[in-house]
């Protein structure tokens, strides 16, 4: 897998990723905010399975 998501969008990623994830442990949002583990997970990784069919990449070019 080759990293496909750059620095500013890993960090959205994880941010949105752990607020989600935060409100809804405290109970301020309903079970969707688990959805937060999905940015969460591709911000800490780097790759965004999403990008491959459009060949996206937020990486900076080399």
């Amino acid at each position: 897998m080759k990293s496909n998501v750059g620095g500013i969008d890993r960090a959205v990623r994880i941010t949105a990723g752990v607020v989600l994830l935060a409100l809804t442990a405290t109970g301020v949002i309903g079970a969707w905010g688990w959805l937060g583990v999905v940015p969460l997970a591709t911000g800490l990784s780097g790759w965004c399975p999403a990008y491959l069919p459009f060949g996206l990449s937020t990486c900076k070019t080399r």
